[in-house]
This record gives structure tokens, C-alpha cells and sequence, in this order.
């Protein structure tokens, strides 16, 4: 990378940077976070989608776009993105960056009501940036049950976490316990704070071994 695109993109972090505190400060439950997810975070998400499943990749949280960008770079087609957005500027921000990904703006964690008749076709993952941490774990519970109903039981949830020592989905709560597997990642370390990614699936639905 030459020093004037590493300049150039340390410019654009420190903007999207402004853009997160900013929304964090006028809604900090919705944000959760003072910056956007890290490249090697971002990363690490994608890379626990199965390229070889057909369907749509249903992203949650999007923001400023981290997440996305490692998607796209992934090898992940634009039109196989669905971007749920509830903040306005993130939404018109995400239309600029991202040519061909379908955003819808809405309530996440009311996803079938936010997504109905807005997919076209069958969905394959979910991959969350919600700061799940900041919901009751009534509203986790039913996000994690909207988002497998909508996929199958092959389906695949991705959430990452700054919560090191625990799952931010209540595995054990009424409605989850038995009925679903999850499995973290190690610290991602390289974040600021440091991170963890966790992976959902149905309980006998392994999927692909991952590491």
C-alpha cells in the first residue's frame, strides 16, 4: 500500500470514527460502541462465512461499513448482502460506499417484520454487529429464534462480542437451552478493546468444521 492511500485511509477512519461517537453519543443503547468494528475483527467475522452455501448474507448493524468491506473482499457478491441499518445517516452512508448491496433501514431485532417481502430468496447467514449486550435477554433470545426461522435449521448466526468471557447470547435461557450450539473464537486481540466472534447454529447441524 502506497503512503498516500494509507493516509487516505487513515483519514477515512478517523472520520467514520467522528460518525460513531457522534451517533453513540445522541443514542449510545443503539450504537454500543464509540468506533466501528477493527480490520482485524471485521475480518475474522467474514471469515467464518461458508462461501460454499447458496443464499443471502444477512448483515446486522453494518454502521459505517467494516464488516461489509471484509465481506465484499471476502469474494461475497454485493447483491448477496442485505444490510439492516436503523440509523438514517449510517443508512445513506452504506448507499455511497456499497453499489449493489440492498439496505434496508429498520429494527433489527424485530428482523421477520423488518425483512418482510424485502428478501428475495433464501438466507443463508446472519452476521451481527448488534451490541447485544445492551438488550434484555428476552429481546436476545427472540433475535436469535426470528434469525433461524428465517434460515433453516442449516442456517449460521455470527455475532461478535466484547464480552471475553461468555457467550452474548443467554445459551441456557427458556427458548434457547438445548436448541442451539455456539462456539467462540479467541480473543481478537489486534481490536480495540479486544474482541470475540461466536458462532450459533441449531443444535445437530454442525456445519463445516471451522477452527
Amino acid at each position: 500500500m502506497s503512503h498516500r492511500s494509507q493516509k487516505a485511509g487513515g483519514r477515512a477512519n478517523l472520520v467514520d470514527n467522528a460518525r460513531f461517537i457522534r451517533q453513540w453519543i445522541e443514542n449510545p443503547r443503539l450504537i454500543g460502541a464509540v468506533s466501528p468494528s477493527g480490520r482485524a475483527l471485521a475480518k475474522t467475522m467474514a471469515g467464518f462465512v461458508e462461501l460454499e452455501k447458496d443464499g443471502l448474507i444477512i448483515e446486522l448493524g453494518p454502521g459505517t461499513g467494516p464488516v461489509t468491506q471484509a465481506l465484499i473482499s471476502r469474494g461475497i457478491a454485493p447483491e448477496r448482502l442485505v444490510l439492516v441499518e436503523y440509523e438514517t445517516r449510517f443508512c445513506h452512508l452504506l448507499s455511497e460506499r456499497f453499489p449493489g448491496v440492498n439496505i434496508v433501514q429498520g429494527d433489527a431485532y424485530g428482523l421477520k417484520a423488518t425483512l418482510a417481502g424485502k428478501v428475495p430468496g433464501k438466507i443463508a447467514t446472519v452476521v451481527s454487529s448488534l451490541p447485544l449486550l445492551n438488550r434484555p435477554e428476552r429481546d436476545r433470545v427472540e433475535l436469535l429464534n426470528q434469525s433461524f426461522e428465517m434460515m433453516g435449521d442449516d442456517g449460521l448466526f455470527i455475532q461478535f462480542t466484547y464480552g471475553l468471557t461468555k457467550s452474548p447470547m443467554p445459551m441456557h435461557a427458556h427458548g434457547v437451552k438445548g436448541a442451539y450450539v455456539g462456539k467462540g473464537s479467541p480473543p481478537i486481540v489486534l481490536n480495540i478493546p479486544p474482541a470475540r466472534v461466536w458462532r450459533y447454529r441449531k443444535a445437530g447441524h454442525t456445519g463445516k468444521p471451522r477452527a
